[in-house]
């Protein structure tokens, strides 16, 4: 994997508040609690306070009437203010939870719906281990700072403005000399926030590289034992573990001396009221009690700013986490409506175009993977409705980036493609895409019972419907072998099933869509003859009158098909239906001459 495939936009420095003002939006959203939050973090605050004061007056009134003193009143008066305390806090608790739930929901369903509409392109660079990070440990980390760090962020504020303003009025010098470290506190902040980002970015991106070689090698176990490279792929992990080790070790010895720092100055801080108090005292000019009020207050001023610099390391590590998952909420799909189509729908209901898929036509059409080299250049077509267009051509010539295009998975960089004359980027493009029906070599079932992979191709399909549809394609044999039948659960991916049912489901699932456009890649090719003789008929059947695109190396599946197109480099090097290509003699007459050699002496081993 390359550093741009794992590019974490890392170019910033310091803590961008303008994302961090998006992401306290999720907060927002829950306006009620959020005000319940603030009331709540002022109640802490405003108790927090009286404390010093009550302590303060009851050692001084003790101090000047002795056992005359009403200790009772204090008594009562501590009592209450606890009880006070003690439900703020248990509101911080319920306000705070439920915060952090809803924003880690809302993210991740964010998120989540972003990832549904990205383009294919986005995928092309991006591991499924890279966006899982961000859409498990990213989110947690951004949901404890959006709860619990800003509920400290409200309540320390609030206490320490409120603890500055009450000793300026109480005695301006000894407030002065526990404000006088803020400064040198500031300073020694913006020192570490630097250090503390950079090396946090570097553990985040680490971590979604380790998650995605975990993927990886879930997913490739197979392949690794067969080629016997556990030893090496540990190597490589144990590689890449080490260089995580090394980041979140100066990681954490960044933050470890940073929190340190902050408590020594609040101790010079307390120190200091300490001395100048007691000299004060001494000349008389202040009562025992405003002393202990002081010391108090001095105490409990560098508390929330103890709390405060430990939210503050994990703002800077944080920020990396926001950096990624707001860049991927806010991220852009290449392929989309434009903003005319958008307005249309939005107005009408529609794209403003007649519902359907008529004659296509690829005009001029050339297409490179970003700064990649050309795939397809100066590409012809027209295809009319109802028409069978077959692709053939070495591997890498460009017949499945053909195929994209015409999907609109991808949009050509050069050229256009018209539908019944209108260029398809004036379509929209969820109404093109629900028209399509696409098999592919390697299909994809997602975790449940057959039954239900099949009705994803229509949603509100009966189970006869179903049934109907799996026969049309070959696979209610087989399905009714099973010992569930439809109810057969297919495993994650499919893997419960044999790579040739996969693909008779896969079958069933486009034809209960009824496509007007369907796509086959490499479909058949793990289908024995005679189930795949039994498709085409299913199909010929319900595909009258659509069009259909097939990619196949099996020459012999495609003999009936109204044209067959020779691809080479990108390029359409020969095109004709069967016969007017064998009697060309060219390229495909070479290709199909050798597979009917191969499949002759393959049988001849076989007897």
């Amino acid at each position: 994997m390359t550093n741009e495939d794992w590019s974490e936009d890392d170019h910033e420095d310091k803590v961008d508040l303008r994302l961090w003002h998006k992401l306290l939006q999720y907060t927002l959203h829950y306006r009620r609690t959020a005000a319940a939050f603030t009331i709540v973090a002022f109640g802490m605050a405003a108790s927090d306070l009286c404390f010093p004061i009550l302590t303060g007056k009851l050692i001084a009134e003790v101090e000047a009437k002795g056992v005359d003193a009403n200790v009772a009143f204090y008594g009562w008066s501590f009592a209450i203010l606890t009880a006070v305390l003690c439900t703020n806090i248990w509101g911080f608790i319920v306000c705070a939870g439920k915060i952090r739930t809803h924003v880690s929901h809302d993210i991740r369903r964010d998120a989540f719906t972003r990832l549904q509409e990205l383009s294919f392109s986005f995928y092309d660079t991006k591991p499924v281990g890279w966006l899982m990070a961000r859409l498990t440990s990213d989110c947690n980390r951004l949901s404890n700072i959006l709860a619990w760090g800003v509920m400290d962020l409200i309540w320390g504020s609030t206490l320490m403005a409120g603890i500055s303003v009450a000793m300026l009025i109480y005695n301006w010098k000894l407030a002065l000399a526990v404000l006088a470290v803020v400064p040198v506190l500031f300073a020694v902040s913006l020192y570490f926030r630097k250090r503390i980002l950079r090396t946090s970015r570097l553990v985040r991106k680490t971590n979604s590289r380790i998650t995605g070689v975990y993927n990886e090698a879930i997913v490739g176990v197979r392949t690794s034992k067969v080629f016997v490279r556990q030893e090496e792929n540990l190597r490589d992990f144990d590689k890449l573990a080490d260089e995580m080790l090394g980041h979140s070790v100066r990681n954490a010895i960044l933050s470890a001396v940073y929190l340190p720092l902050v408590l020594t100055l609040s101790s010079v801080a307390i120190a200091s009221a300490l001395v100048l108090g007691g000299h004060q005292v001494l000349l008389g000019g202040l009562s025992i009690g405003e002393v202990v009020m002081f010391m108090y207050y001095a105490q409990l001023f560098f508390a929330p700013i103890q709390d405060l610099s430990a939210w503050f390391a994990e703002l800077q590590m944080a920020q990396a986490s926001a950096e990624r998952v707001l860049g991927l909420v806010e991220a852009t799909p290449e392929v989309r409506d434009s903003d005319a189509v958008a307005q249309r729908l939005a107005e009408q209901g529609h794209d403003g175009h007649p519902d359907a898929i008529g004659r296509i036509e690829f005009q001029d059409v050339g297409f490179r993977y970003r700064t990649g080299p050309q795939i397809v250049q100066g590409l012809n077509l027209t295809v009319e409705p109802g028409q069978t267009i077959a692709l053939v051509g070495a591997t890498g010539g460009g017949k499945s980036t053909l195929v994209n295009l015409l999907c609109r998975f991808y949009e050509p960089t050069e050229g256009r493609i018209l539908i019944d004359g209108i260029d398809y980027t004036d379509r929209s493009l969820r109404w093109f895409q629900s028209h399509l029906g696409i098999v592919l070599q390697q299909p994809h079932l997602f975790s449940g019972p057959i039954g239900e992979n099949i009705r994803y191709g229509d949603l509100d399909a009966t189970q006869q419907q179903i049934e109907d549809a799996a026969r049309l394609a070959g696979a209610h044999e087989f399905i009714g072998e099973l010992k569930q039948g439809y109810d057969t659960p297919v495993g994650e991916g499919g893997n419960q099933l044999s790579l040739g049912q996969k693909q008779l489901v896969s079958f069933a699932r486009a034809v209960l869509k009824r496509p007007r456009l369907l796509v086959m890649d490499e479909a058949t090719s793990s289908i024995d003859t005679e189930t795949e003789q039994q498709i085409q008929a299913g199909l010929a059947r319900v595909l009258a009158g659509r069009t259909s695109f097939v990619i196949a190396h099996r020459l012999s599946t495609i003999r009936a098909a109204d044209r067959i197109l020779v691809i080479e480099k990108g390029k359409i090097i020969e095109q004709g239906t069967h016969s007017e290509l064998l009697r060309q003699g060219g390229h495909y007459h070479d290709l199909y001459t050798e597979q009917s050699m191969r499949d002759i002496v393959r049988i001849d081993n076989a007897m």
